[in-house]
């Protein structure tokens, strides 16, 4: 079987439990298709580029997949078909990455910064 890494962009107007029922939709998809989902993340809420049907924004979600092709065929047929996507990008590769994703590094670093230099003013700021 060969690895693929699939995201896809939900509606903005999701909660987070609605966006981790679809992970658990699309992952019982592939199961009953004979393939298995080695990895999710969820990315949260991010902003888009630009307006997709009227969306500024989107929760972001990933899969990393070991499944045969008719399953992500299965998969990428019910991600076009449901109304609650508004886009999907699955791509085939060598093999899945193990721990967090860039995304997740990326942003981890980010809030850090964040805190530090938050800590860092306010002492600042009481002198």
């Amino acid at each position: 079987m060969a690895f693929y890494e699939s995201t896809f962009i939900a509606r903005q107007d999701l909660s987070r439990a609605d966006v981790t029922r679809l992970i658990e939709t699309f992952s019982t998809i592939l199961t009953e298709n004979g393939g298995k989902v080695i990895k999710t993340e969820y990315w949260g809420l991010r902003s888009l580029a630009y307006k997709i049907n009227k969306n500024k924004k989107g929760h972001y979600a990933f899969l990393g997949i070991e499944a045969p092709a008719t399953a992500i065929n299965e998969l990428n047929r019910n991600l076009g078909l449901n109304e609650e996507v508004v886009r999907t990008l699955t791509v085939r590769v060598d093999a899945i990455e193990e721990g967090q994703s860039a995304i997740l590094s990326n942003r981890g670093d980010r809030n850090e910064e964040f805190v530090s230099e938050s800590e860092d003013s306010a002492p600042a700021a009481a002198n």
